[in-house]
């Protein structure tokens, strides 16, 4: 009779539970889906989704349904863009639990990028690399590896002295230089370093396709197994070719660096780092995987991002010259006439701290931040937000909100300052520059920091101002001429970049023979 009684209760208990979550489901399925353009028959908004500068359009169709949550429908996906911070504040950190994971990034996989952090889904993985690039890069530890980040900064000046005209060109090389001595340790040639040629061939096609819509098969799974001859399958013949370039970037630096650190004859860098923290009671083959995979992410994420920041703000001070004036007037009241800027000079040089924050909001180096998976049925504002949406951040209409940044178009540093110091009652771009919630980069502490001390070594060293024409007029560069990807970084453009006195220009080049690894 017991047994029976109980079989009774559970089953009333079940069919409750059933009744319960079928009726919620209901109650669900009934609230409107967020606003967003009409869908089509089987494509959905497929052909709203714009190519280039999607940020703008997004932004300008949130403005036109009075949404900061706007739906679009892409073949039965569902694509949610977030338009403020308030809404990414909300799902991406305080609703972190359901939001941090990734959608299958099925072009980026045949091309080989699924080691890559950025893209790993919310899982053991995720995590055991994760765990790696903290331990090496919070704010505290990430301090350890500024003079790499120094001596870059020197080798730019010096190119600088003899190529003034390669600026973006030489910017993309002293990033790879960082990015390449801090993950592996290693040296670079002084010019056409085959490593750095390497990571931008196989980025470059990388950061196109993290882009939502840029290829159908990131919408369309099936599309995977398509033959390469058959007509219309142009994107699996690049895949392959740009799957070998991707290898060759995550294989050939780590196994020079792993060769050296076996001679004893390394230079302390993430991956040595890594490997000596390595127990003996571990998966030896699985952790060293982990550790050459987050490397490979390093590697791959940190060149076109530091090379973005620091070119659009170049761009900026060029509009600005009363800012250049402003910053070459609070470097001259702290450091000796001749000498270079360190890192020990940031606390005392906020206005350049300013800069950079600027030119992180003003040129959003990620307009459109990785897209996010939603692993729960999810409700915001009366609406619902099924499982499986892909939700995206607009970076750029966060930083270029007029509620928060009055005048948001215009390069003003002075915004971010109040009485000769940091206002910190203005809003850090970080909040929107670096992603959201639990898939924040962890490197934005050291690229922040090769951001400062490269924009406060260029304003010590150089008076920088507009080329001329031959006939005498200023040629004003191109503000919105950026390469469109996930990371948008400005075309080649020039400047006019002159030593600002005999004495800067014998301290670049005094940097050449200096010795500043004393201690990493």
């Amino acid at each position: 009779m017991v047994s029976l009684d109980l079989f009774a209760s559970s089953c009333s208990f079940l069919l409750i539970v059933f009744i319960y979550l079928r009726s919620r489901r209901r109650s669900f399925n009934r609230l409107p889906l967020p606003p967003g353009p009409r869908k089509r028959f089987l494509v959905g908004n497929l052909f709203d989704i714009p190519k280039q500068n999607e940020w703008i359009r997004y932004h300008n169709l949130c403005r036109d349904y009075d949404t900061d949550i706007l739906h679009l429908d892409m073949m039965g996906t569902s694509v949610i863009v977030l338009d403020t911070a308030e809404a990414a504040m909300e799902l991406f950190e305080r609703r972190s639990t359901i939001y941090s994971g990734r959608p299958k990034a099925h072009m980026l996989e045949l091309m080989g990028w699924g080691f890559a952090i950025g893209i790993t889904d919310y899982g053991e993985t995720w995590r055991a690399e994760r765990r790696l690039a903290h331990q090496s890069f919070h704010s505290s530890a990430a301090k350890r590896f500024r003079p790499y980040s120094l001596k870059a900064a020197h080798g730019y000046l010096r190119r600088m002295l003899d190529h003034s005209e390669e600026i973006v060109e030489s910017l993309h090389y002293m990033t790879g230089e960082i990015v390449l001595s801090i993950t592996y340790g290693l040296d670079i040639l002084p010019h056409d370093d085959p490593y750095i040629n390497l990571v931008v061939d196989a980025v470059i096609p990388a950061l196109i396709a993290c882009v939502p819509g840029s290829y159908l098969v990131d919408f369309l799974p099936i599309l995977r197994h398509v033959p390469e001859w058959m007509p219309g399958a142009g994107f699996k013949r690049k895949a392959k070719e740009w799957r070998k370039l991707a290898m060759r970037m995550l294989d050939e630096p780590y196994k020079v660096a792993k060769t050296q650190m076996e001679a004893g004859s390394h230079k302390p860098s993430f991956v040595s780092k890594s490997l000596s923290r390595m127990k003996e009671d571990e998966d030896q083959v699985k952790k060293e995987s982990t550790i050459k995979w987050a490397a490979g992410t390093f590697y791959a994420a940190g060149v076109d991002t530091m090379a973005s920041a620091i070119s659009g703000c170049i761009i900026g001070l060029l509009a600005n010259p009363e800012v250049i004036k402003k910053a070459q007037k609070e470097l001259d009241a702290v450091l000796t006439w001749g000498e270079l800027p360190t890192f020990e000079d940031q606390p005392n040089l906020p206005y350049i701290t300013a800069i950079c924050m600027e030119a992180l909001r003003w040129r959003s180096i990620a307009p459109i931040a990785i897209p996010h998976l939603l692993h729960e049925d999810d409700i915001y504002k009366g609406y619902r937000i099924p499982k499986g949406s892909v939700v995206v951040a607009n970076a750029w209409a966060m930083l270029h909100n007029e509620e928060i940044y009055p005048d948001p178009f215009k390069f003003n540093p002075d915004r971010f300052m109040k009485e000769g110091k940091i206002n910190k009652e203005v809003k850090d771009p970080a909040h929107a520059t670096w992603g959201f919630g639990r898939r924040v980069c962890p490197g934005r502490f050291l690229a922040f920091s090769s951001i400062w001390i490269t924009i406060a070594s260029i304003l010590t060293a150089f008076d920088i101002s507009k080329p001329v024409d031959e006939s005498g007029k200023g040629c004003e560069p191109d503000e919105d001429d950026y390469i469109s990807a996930l990371v948008c970084v400005p075309k080649p453009f020039h400047c006019s970049m002159k030593p600002r006195s005999r004495e800067h220009e014998q301290a670049i080049r005094a940097t050449e023979d200096e010795e500043i690894f004393s201690e990493i």
